[in-house]
């Protein structure tokens, strides 16, 4: 069982001086000073623009052999708007010039060979990782929109065909994926397709919000993601991300998840559970509250 947070460079986590000591300053020490403290960690910045070859050997040289990292997927392979600026430079010149000006655009809205290049370039930057077996999961964190359909189970299938040879791991924040009813058969897919399911602990009670069901669908991996419970801003257009999950667990919130994370260690090799909850210190305050749970349990 190894436990983590999302990003180990949040801006507010740096501006709190709650983790990092002073004299922690660079990117290089800011990781291997998380390494002592914590065995995995989530990237989240490839999912605002696409990795470099050049930084995941850095993040291979400077973190210890056990230690390993989950990649959260670039926004447009989840069907998430992109802002084309963002992207690598020759694959905007070959964006059609209307696609150019527009302030985001969508997968759907990409020439096939940019698409395809995005894909492939994603893929290649994390080869540093995988040959040095770091790469624990690549995280595809779907959008509410991402409804269950034979289209979407589709997609999901050629995102595994794509990352052949690594773990994928699917997050949903679409409840029709897992009500009581079509639970089952979603896992089942998962199952069959190679896939790892996302167990998370998120607010309850709106169309985004999937149930905290602790389920595993591959033998060799379960990931658990905890985004805290903030309802009132989990799907309000417009707040930041450190706003949206601005939340603090309570030691009785994540004793909660003790025994499933227990029983998920019983049918998966390894557990990687990841705290989300990415404002000032509470990601890295709370996995350290759920890892000393674990222990005494």
């Amino acid at each position: 069982m190894l436990i983590g947070t999302a990003s180990w460079t949040e801006k507010t986590l740096l501006a709190s001086r709650t983790f990092y000591p002073p004299s922690v300053t660079t990117a290089e020490q800011r990781l291997r000073y998380y390494v002592r403290h914590f065995p995995v960690v989530e990237v989240d910045a490839t999912y605002y623009a696409l990795p470099s070859l050049e930084n995941s050997r850095r993040w291979v040289e400077r973190s210890g052999p056990d230690f390993v990292f989950g990649v959260k997927a670039y926004a447009a392979l989840t069907q998430h708007p992109i802002e084309p600026l963002r992207l690598d430079r020759d694959l905007q010149s070959a964006l059609p010039a209307d696609l150019r000006r527009r302030k985001s655009v969508y997968m759907r809205d990409l020439p096939p060979d940019v698409l395809d290049q995005v894909w492939l370039r994603f893929r290649s930057a994390l080869a540093p990782l995988e040959s040095a077996g770091k790469l624990a999961y690549v995280l595809f964190q779907m959008p509410r929109w991402f409804v269950p359909s034979r289209e979407s189970a589709a997609y999901l299938e050629h995102a595994a065909e794509r990352f052949a040879g690594v773990r994928v791991a699917i997050e949903f924040r679409q409840q029709g994926w897992m009500t009581e009813r079509r639970a089952p058969r979603t896992l089942d897919f998962l199952r069959g397709a190679g896939l790892v399911y996302v167990s998370v602990d998120e607010p309850q009670g709106t169309a985004a919000s999937v149930p905290p069901l602790a389920a595993a669908t591959s033998e060799a991996l379960s990931v658990v993601r905890f985004h805290g419970r903030r309802v009132e801003t989990w799907t309000r257009p417009g707040v930041s991300t450190t706003e949206r999950f601005r939340y603090l667990y309570r030691p009785e919130e994540l004793r909660e998840w003790v025994g499933r994370i227990r029983d998920l260690a019983g049918k998966s090799r390894q557990v990687h559970v990841l705290m989300n909850n990415c404002y000032r210190q509470y990601g890295v305050e709370n996995a350290k509250d759920l890892a000393g749970l674990l222990a005494a349990s």
